[in-house]
């Protein structure tokens, strides 16, 4: 998966949390709410984070995830002479 995803929360959470959400990179908006973003491996992954935001007490607003670019296989057929 490796896709990027951004999770907005109701309030300002401190930057010091960004370890417990996977190293997300926390930034706070004018609107007063936080956005947790980065590359998340796996659905599990991302689940695991929303399910801290829920044991925090955490109002969510939003997820957005963006489908990682599609790796291409190498072509070593022309190093083949």
């Amino acid at each position: 998966m490796n896709d990027y995803c951004e999770i907005v929360v109701k309030g300002h959470l401190d930057r010091d949390w960004s370890g417990w959400f996977e190293g997300l990179t926390i930034v706070h908006n004018e609107k007063g709410e936080t956005i947790l973003s980065g590359h998340i491996r796996d659905q599990a992954v991302l689940y695991g984070i929303l399910a801290k935001a829920r044991d925090l007490g955490l109002f969510l607003i939003s997820v957005t995830c963006i489908p990682a670019a599609p790796r291409k296989e190498s072509d070593d057929s022309h190093n083949n002479s």
